[in-house]
């Protein structure tokens, strides 16, 4: 028997360190050629590293969350395959399958500082890998010594029905979807009966169970944190907060809403949102800038890409929108939905999350009366849609019911004095209470 100490491999792409996200083995594994055994997250993929040669797992180096220097040992394999072991040494890219990737600026800021979850999509080879992950997690399932949350009972389905968002779920629970009984229309496996297994593992409906549970924060939502973090640190918040009669737009809205339909689109309000920014970032540039924190210049950008918050089950994802000054309205608003979508069936590719201008997030229904939105560093502004409500406002002297949406926006205040927020705060309502002053020309 030889001892084959395995080194996190030269990834690609300038990348020096990776974190454990999962562990595949255990010590004492029998583990076969290509078998995976780690997945490992940069700050440029999510990869699955699989097994050089036929081994027997020694000893792992590194608990889930800890952060490996490219060339470190990460575990240690014996093997009878000399020519396998002197093989993988001497490979200097992983056997990987990428899963995910990471941009160099995790686009990220939700209305209460969520960051952007990127949910997986296409890896680096050019090839749509969209199944990875699903024949990754029952390759994982079969090497664990324990089947599932459930295994012990009755059911069991070798291929349950359920979406893309449900099984990433599940995954991130630690859910064998196998087990879980169905409670959804034509046998498909819900949230709701993966929350339900989740009570079952936890002991939550036993009353002596532990009234805790701690688990480590690793992978997309430990980059989250770690870009909020910096962008609380770095920046100097303020917020502007404004109502917006939002009257005109919803006339506008439902009058559009059937000819948008015809063409196969679904026309929100989001579009109008783009457009009254953006029509506004090219009266204020300043507020499509970014600080340049190692040069100390203050870069202001030609080009408007506009950062769209989406909820997904992954997180909220951030797709953008690119050149959305040069867009039409309808095609606006095609673009917002083939991008939602992506992210909702975590098919983006790393070309929809990078490279934001500014950034437009909502809550919808529960928006709430006001927020403080954080800052997508390292850009110097952020603006916080909330939920159109029913509102007294006055018009020429008279009260009457109208359609009120407020505005949160947060700035840079290094950059962006109060009073050039403000007034681009009241230039993108100015666009959104007579809408038809800018969208005759973009129908």
């Amino acid at each position: 028997m030889s001892r084959l100490d395995f080194r996190l491999p030269d990834i690609g792409e300038g990348v020096t360190e990776g974190e454990i996200v999962e562990w595949f083995v255990g010590v004492g594994d029998t583990i076969r050629e290509d078998d995976p055994m780690v997945e490992v997250m940069t700050d440029k993929a999510t990869v699955t590293i699989g097994a050089p040669c036929d081994a027997r797992v020694e000893k792992l180096c590194f608990e889930v969350g800890g952060v490996a220097k490219v060339g470190q040992v990460i575990l240690t394999l014996e093997s009878s395959a000399e020519s396998n072991v002197g093989n993988a040494q001497k490979s200097s890219r992983p056997p990987a399958t990428a899963v995910g990737e990471i941009s160099d600026e995790l686009p990220g800021a939700g209305l209460f500082g969520e960051g952007r979850a990127q949910a997986p999509f296409k890896g680096n080879g050019g090839t749509r890998r969209s199944s990875v992950r699903p024949a990754i997690a029952a390759q994982r399932r079969a090497l664990r010594t324990s089947p599932g949350v459930v295994a012990g009972s009755a059911y069991f389905e070798a291929k349950p029905l359920a979406t893309p968002a449900t099984r990433r779920f599940a995954k991130d629970m630690g859910i064998d979807l196998r087990h879980v009984r169905p409670s959804g229309s034509g046998g498909r496996v819900t949230r709701d009966d993966v929350r339900a297994a989740v009570r079952v593992e936890t002991g939550e409906d036993e009353p002596d169970a532990p009234r805790e549970r701690r688990e480590p924060i690793v992978g997309v939502r430990r980059k989250i944190a770690e870009r909020m973090r910096q962008a609380t640190a770095t920046a100097a918040h303020f917020t502007f907060v404004e109502e917006c009669d939002a009257s005109r737009l919803v006339q506008m809205r439902q009058r559009l809403a059937p000819e948008a339909e015809r063409r196969g689109v679904k026309l929100t309000f989001l579009p109008f949102i783009i457009k009254a920014v953006t029509d506004a970032l090219v009266r204020h540039p300043a507020l499509n800038s970014a600080i340049d924190e190692q040069a100390n210049e203050l870069v202001y950008k030609k080009y408007y890409n506009i950062g769209v918050a989406t909820a997904t089950d992954a997180g909220l994802v951030v797709p953008v929108v690119h050149n959305a000054d040069r867009l039409r309205l309808f095609e606006l608003a095609s673009r917002v939905e083939q991008l939602s979508k992506a992210a909702r069936d975590g098919t983006l590719g790393p070309e929809d999350l990078r490279n934001s201008t500014f950034t437009v997030t909502s809550l919808g229904k529960q928006s709430g009366l006001l927020a403080t939105p954080i800052l997508n560093h390292p850009e110097v502004g952020i603006l916080g849609v909330h939920r159109i409500k029913e509102k007294p406002v006055v018009r020429n002297g008279q009260v009457v019911i109208g359609k009120v949406m407020l505005l949160s926006l947060s700035f840079d205040h290094r950059i962006v004095d109060g009073h050039v927020g403000a007034a681009f705060a009241y230039a993108v309502i100015e666009t959104l209470e007579n809408p038809e002053r800018l969208f005759y020309d973009f129908l």
